[in-house]
């Protein structure tokens, strides 16, 4: 089992997922995704008096096994990962996604992701063996990587295999991404299956990587109707998105009923991220993980994408707060004793300020998705009595 001082973590409700072992990996300098993005919300957190607390509690972790990631990757697949990062490439490993813009060929790119997978199983280990109720990752969320396929800066996807382990459990698993890319290489690995229900709401593929995820992939066979996806116009703002989120997700996931909840949050969709388009302030994920709490379900929460680096760690540091039941404390989100943080030009802390959101743009995203809410309400929620 990828965890380490299992035994004084026993009373802890509510884990943070870290190792300093991160901090060895990084991505190519020419490559959007910062590997420090976890490292620098801890650090945060801490700082904050978010971490430790009372029922609040860090967890260092190992990297995940050949054992573990057979159960999603092929034994080929990893070979060809192990050997390109080990500096020996050939046309089948290229052919697998390997040596792209996208998925550059560097020393660190079989450790730092088995390392990443390994963090969010053990969270899903914590979840299954009831020793925490709400576990976050914020190093995982690789959600495009295939079963032989990299791609999206994802080598190995770490959700299905977090997934995975929660079903081996017997478990009835809900995923909800909101990331702003849509979550193919998760939807894929459960397409024919109804013990894990994949909830996704992103930038529309009409726009953005991997082009995927549109109202009409609902899944097939058993898995028929337990694939949702909630393709996003652009320029969609906080009220329009938690609008959608509530009326798609919520009434989605109480007539699923899952035994535990999967959350996938990316912050690429907050404003001014340079590989997207929406205009999102972190304010709309925490009221998300509000009402995913609200489902009174475990959790397991892992990060994402986000490429606007200050942004993206002041909402995870947001959301941390929000899984703590401190998302309204104003010296959380203010900066203890004053004193505020050092990595944004937004010196009201941890919460974005409001944008404003002209009234033809919201009309324009407003009739986008009360379109495509009214065709998932036609097609997807009969089948779950709705």
């Amino acid at each position: 089992m990828p965890l380490r001082n299992v035994a004084i973590m026993s009373r802890a409700q509510t884990i943070f997922l870290y190792t300093d072992e991160l901090e060895r990996f990084r991505y190519p300098e020419s490559n959007p995704l910062n590997t420090s993005r976890a490292g620098k919300t801890r650090a945060i957190v801490r700082s904050l008096g978010l971490l430790p607390g009372q029922d609040v509690s860090e967890l260092a972790f190992e990297p995940a096994g050949r054992n573990v990631l057979e159960r999603f990757h092929t034994r080929r697949y990893l070979d060809a990962l192990q050997a390109a990062a080990g500096g020996r490439r050939d046309a089948e490993g290229f052919q697998m996604g390997l040596g792209t813009p996208d998925c550059p060929v560097f020393p660190d790119m079989y450790r730092y992701p088995a390392l990443a997978a390994g963090g969010t199983v053990a969270g899903a280990e914590l979840l299954a063996t009831g020793a925490a109720r709400i576990a976050f990752n914020p190093s995982g969320g690789y959600h495009h990587a295939g079963p032989e396929t990299a791609a999206g800066f994802c080598y190995i996807n770490d959700v299905v295999l977090g997934c995975m382990r929660l079903v081996d459990a017997g478990m009835r698993v809900l995923f909800l991404d909101i990331d702003v890319h849509h979550g193919d290489g998760v939807q894929a690995a459960f397409y024919d299956r109804r013990d894990v229900m994949t909830i996704s709401l992103h930038e529309s593929g009409k726009h953005l990587f991997p082009g995927t995820g549109f109202e009409h992939e609902i899944g097939e066979g058993d898995g028929k109707g337990y694939s949702v996806n909630v393709p996003l116009p652009v320029g969609t703002y906080d009220e329009a998105y938690v609008r959608a989120f509530r009326q798609v997700a919520i009434p989605l996931a109480r007539a699923y009923q899952p035994d535990v909840v999967v959350l996938e949050a990316g912050m690429d969709g907050l404003a001014g991220d340079p590989l997207a388009h929406l205009r999102l302030t972190n304010n709309a994920h925490a009221d998300v993980a509000e009402l995913i709490l609200g489902l009174d379900r475990p959790l397991l929460v892992t990060g994402g994408g986000g490429y606007h680096v200050e942004n993206t760690v002041r909402g995870w540091a947001l959301v941390w707060s929000v899984l703590c039941g401190r998302g309204t404390d104003s010296d959380a989100l203010l900066g203890l004793g004053g004193v505020m943080m050092e990595s944004t030009e937004w010196l009201g802390g941890l919460r974005d300020r409001a944008l404003v959101i002209h009234a033809d743009e919201r009309a324009a995203v407003d009739s986008e998705l009360a379109r495509t809410v009214e065709t998932l309400k036609r097609t997807v929620f009969p089948i779950h009595g709705l």
